[in-house]
């Protein structure tokens, strides 16, 4: 017998005030549905079936790169139970069935299997106690401690709201057990609704087995609105920051990361306070970043240190590179060993070569620079001629002096040197000296204005 999921995205999230999805806002910077359909992978399940309703077409989307995902349409949202009942026609009728919800992004996977494996002839639901249970559905108990049902906060007597256990919303049962119990639901609340929860007070009707499954408080956590989202963020980012530290990363105030995607750290790095890495960023051993760095989709080297307020998009930076204060690195940036970034230096689809030093105040767009060579402060590569992009190509050992530009297509080969303050628009050969400005012209005794009409 296999295991197919159901998983449900189907709500509109009115509480979050939103055009977006609910189950696409971003946690740790991947949509809430993405946390659930990764760890429902990790089951490796025969199928996932994603029920969907508001901007289905949105979501589907989103997830258009994933393969093997069933989507099934709930026109209208009359509850939960309603819900599985959509998806189960396309579930195969010997499959153990789990139900889960895309919302809840802190479900494990050890707590999928555990219902999965409790599920048997009847069903099983993860359970947890909270200290706080308000708008959960609470586990009815008899005096034996077997499980009679489950009451929603709505329904729930002013006894029934004391109990602390309550639902999570993950659920297992084979389908025909599922099936039979969801086609004998009845809208009997003041929401007129299918209720999911009410076919464990069938399944004891019926004397079926159900079985509790243990869960922690934190995977019971769903996000209806945007303070529950921002709770969960920040449970999201205190667990990331864990990691990393138990990795042997030192950070400054695990409280000021935030890690909206995925970061592989070696060993003996140091992230000081407010830097953001989004995307996929990977740093190798040694590695240091200054405050308020903003890293996204990069790789950065052995010994890296990128100095305060930089931000890194992109970019591919090889071992004992150094980078800022206030750099900006954008897509198609790679810098090979030992090359130096400083301080409002912008690069763009450049490639420089080991050693190299562009120190502060230079752009350097759809360029290349040779090893060794070192660009001046306020030195431009002008690759933009308004319709189309141009490369110059700076070969190694050259020496841009301050305040040149140049102007693109360009070619500078080996050893060249540009002068201060130069246009360069045609090629500079090898160990050649190239200057491109107007002569200087010193004028006696030139009066100003101001001065000529005091004197008139």
């Amino acid at each position: 017998m296999g295991v197919e999921a159901v998983v449900l995205a189907a709500g509109a999230g009115t509480r979050m005030h939103s055009a977006l999805p609910k189950v696409l806002h971003p946690l740790g910077g991947r949509p809430l549905l993405a946390h659930v359909l990764d760890t429902a992978r990790r089951l490796e399940p025969s199928r996932i079936h994603v029920v969907v309703g508001a901007q289905s077409e949105r979501v589907r989307a989103c997830f258009a790169d994933r393969p093997g995902l069933s989507w099934v349409m709930q026109e209208s949202r009359r509850g939960t139970g309603h819900a599985v009942g959509k998806a189960l026609p396309a579930v195969s009728d010997d499959a153990t069935v789990l139900v889960l919800f895309g919302d809840a992004p802190f479900t494990t996977s050890d707590t999928m299997t555990g219902c999965i494996e409790a599920a048997g002839t009847g069903v099983a639901l993860a359970c947890a106690d909270l200290p706080d249970p308000y708008g959960f559905g609470r586990v009815l108990r008899d005096g034996d401690g077997h499980i009679t049902g489950i009451v929603e906060e709505r329904d729930a007597t002013e006894a029934e709201k004391a109990i602390a256990e309550v639902n999570t919303g993950v659920l297992a049962a084979s389908k025909p057990v599922l099936l039979d119990l969801v086609t004998s639901l009845r809208p009997d609340n003041d929401q007129g609704e299918y209720y999911l929860t009410d076919v464990v007070t069938l399944a004891v009707a019926r004397g079926l087995p159900v079985t509790g499954v243990p869960a922690s408080a934190e995977e019971s956590l769903g996000v209806n609105d945007r303070a529950q989202l921002a709770r969960l963020e920040r449970i999201h980012q205190r667990r990331e920051a864990s990691r990393l530290m138990a990795e042997g990363v030192t950070l400054m105030d695990p409280t000021r990361v935030d890690i909206r995607g995925s970061l592989r750290a070696g060993r003996d790095c140091v992230i000081d306070i407010n830097v953001v890495f989004e995307g996929t960023v990977a740093l190798g051993d040694g590695v240091h970043i200054g405050p308020g760095c903003v890293i996204r989709d990069s790789s950065l080297g052995d010994g890296v240190r990128v100095e305060s307020m930089s931000s890194i998009d992109g970019a591919a930076i090889a071992a004992g590179c150094r980078i800022g204060p206030f750099a900006r690195l954008r897509p198609g940036t790679d810098l090979a060993e030992s090359v130096h970034i400083g301080n409002f230096v912008e690069t763009k689809k450049a490639s420089i070569g080991a050693g190299a030093k562009a120190n502060h105040l230079a752009y350097l767009g759809d360029a290349s620079v040779g090893e060794g060579s070192n660009i001046g402060a306020g030195a431009v590569t002008c690759n933009y001629d308004g319709v189309d992009k141009h490369r110059t190509e700076i070969g190694n050992g050259v020496f841009v002096g301050t305040n040149a530009t140049l102007v693109a297509p360009l070619v500078i080969e080996d050893e060249a040197y540009i002068g201060a303050g130069s246009t360069i628009t045609t090629k500079v050969r090898r160990e050649d000296l190239a200057v491109g400005r107007g002569r200087q012209r010193n004028i006696p005794g030139w009066m100003p204005p101001a001065k000529r009409k005091r004197k008139g």
